[in-house]
């Protein structure tokens, strides 16, 4: 699939092929490309737990629920468990992996790297006071935590697959999954085939980027260039709006299919 017809194709799935399973490889491609996102320091900030929801009993299946997880839970074959690791706030490793860049290439003496930079002043100036401060720490690890899901539900969609971001009831799953305690619990990703309209009747809405971005400063939005957008809509980015009866006729339909409320 092209680049932005998989950015324009991502929804939120909520309801899944309970019975179909999700083959392993492709999980794989997804974790592969969370692997691949882009991370400050070259380090390693996330960690992915892969959970199967035929391999935990019902009382604990239940028992992960909150008011904005619910059908959903019974319904996706595969729950990802994502985490900022904390471990990464040592001085050392960006030490480490700043000069792995640099021995790579891709931190160069042209733009003033070199391992005594790195030490004396990204890391001794700017990087080890800042991991002495336990909210940047939080903060840097759950925003690259953050890009590294993002690839992967984009990865999913490209395999074919459906998937949804859902908080989940964090005491009970670490009683579950006994996760150390420097790992933060960020997001849990469901994920199954659809069982809905994989683009949901239509894309759902969206402000324009004008009422969002603004340029050289806050009193000059961003102007959409007519052209760019037609562009966008003839390459698969900007899609359809929702049919609103249309989609609300399928989810009668699932809602019935399921046994769920309509």
């Amino acid at each position: 699939m092209e680049f932005k017809q998989v950015l324009g194709n991502r929804r939120s799935i909520r309801y899944f092929e309970p019975e179909k399973p999700v083959e392993k490889e492709k999980i794989q491609v997804m974790l592969e490309a969370a692997n691949r996102a882009s991370r400050s320091g070259n380090i390693d900030y996330w960690k992915a737990l892969v959970v199967y929801r035929d391999e935990l009993d019902a009382e604990t299946l239940d028992g992960l629920r909150v008011p904005t997880t619910t059908a959903d839970l019974d319904l996706a074959p595969v729950q990802i468990y994502w985490f900022a690791d904390l471990s990464y706030a040592d001085p050392n490793n960006f030490k480490r992996n700043l000069r792995d860049l640099v021995n790579v290439g891709a931190l160069n003496a042209s733009h003033g790297w070199s391992e005594a930079y790195i030490d004396e002043t990204v890391v001794g100036q700017i990087i080890a006071p800042m991991l002495s401060d336990q909210a940047i720490v939080g903060w840097m690890g759950t925003i690259e935590t953050g890009l590294a899901i993002c690839q992967a539900m984009l990865a999913a969609v490209d395999e074919g697959l459906g998937c949804c971001l859902h908080a989940i009831n964090t005491e009970v799953a670490k009683q579950t999954f006994k996760w150390p305690d420097h790992w933060l619990p960020c997001w849990v990703l469901l994920v199954g085939y659809p069982a809905e309209d994989p683009q949901t009747k239509g894309q759902r809405p969206r402000r324009s980027i004008s009422s969002m971005a603004y340029v050289n400063n806050l009193d000059t939005p961003w102007e959409e260039i007519p052209a760019v957008t037609e562009r966008l809509k003839a390459e698969g980015l900007i899609q359809k709006p929702v049919d609103v009866e249309a989609r609300a006729a399928e989810v009668r339909q699932l809602a019935r299919r399921f046994g769920l409320p309509e």
